[in-house]
């Protein structure tokens, strides 16, 4: 049956033809603060299952990642846990307009290595050299990294950071630090609330409050001069009710999208 199988080709190619353009698979790639992991993680691959599309996540410190789009890399969207990384962008016109919003909102805890570690209390009269008893504090990079920069500053508020700032080890990303708790290489360490949720070999044993740092916002955008079908839907469903659960599983606090209720 050769005019039969001559056939099936040309019919594959006029049913692909008829499929709108949105329809069609693209690749999204998605810069976002190593913090957002675990809930990418999950997102990702929901987004993908519904719509077809492809997400390629890349997650490193918010300030590394910046610095890459700066120089050129091929980004559609980009997660910060910080707002001045996405000013940075956004001086440099590498943001795309109209596209720019908060989507989370966070907190930063003092983590212990193990399970079941005594809580402080958080305060100007916490004794953090006496508490390390010659370990490190593990921090994000203090002076790049937002997660390092909000608990500096929150040391810095507290009269803590002269006596505590020979014994920072400074890693990365959050999620480094939060690894050399975990493992105990260091006895203490200052991290998301997330991202201590997401490990159970730390301990939280206090919140700083939330008036010795600037808020914790992450604001997410898209990038200039890549916008696809794809990354307005990625954008889209970062704010919907699927990634919304998402986020709130691993403790973030989301910020309403424009004009929703409540």
């Amino acid at each position: 049956m050769p005019f039969a199988r001559s056939l099936r080709p040309a019919l594959a190619a006029a049913l692909l033809s008829t499929l709108p353009l949105a329809a069609q698979a693209e690749e999204v790639v998605v810069f976002a603060a190593a913090s957002l992991k675990n809930a990418m993680d999950e997102i990702a691959p929901a987004f993908e299952a519904g719509t077809g599309h492809e997400v390629t996540v890349s997650l490193a410190g918010s300030s590394a990642l910046a610095r890459q789009i700066q120089q050129g890399a091929p980004a559609d969207i980009f997660i910060s846990a910080n707002e001045e990384w996405m000013d940075a962008l956004d001086e440099d016109g590498l943001v795309r307009e109209g596209t720019r919003g908060d989507l989370l909102r966070n907190s930063i805890v003092l983590i212990a290595h193990g399970k079941d570690a005594a809580p402080v209390e958080i305060g100007p009269g916490l004794d953090l050299p006496a508490l390390l008893d010659g370990g490190h504090l593990a921090m994000a990079l203090v002076d790049a990294v937002p997660a390092g920069i909000y608990g500096k500053a929150a040391l810095e508020s507290l009269g803590l950071w002269d006596s505590a700032a020979p014994q920072v080890a400074q890693a990365d990303n959050v999620r480094a630090a939060l690894t050399l708790v975990s493992t105990g290489e260091a006895p203490l360490g200052i991290v998301y609330a997330t991202d201590a949720a997401a490990d159970e070999g730390v301990s939280v044993i206090g919140t700083f409050p939330k008036d010795s740092h600037p808020p914790i916002v992450y604001p997410a955008a898209g990038l200039a001069g890549r916008d696809t079908p794809a990354a307005a839907a990625f954008l889209d469903y970062l704010h919907g009710p699927e990634a919304r659960a998402a986020f709130e599983a691993q403790g973030f606090v989301v910020v309403p999208a424009p004009g929703a209720g409540g």
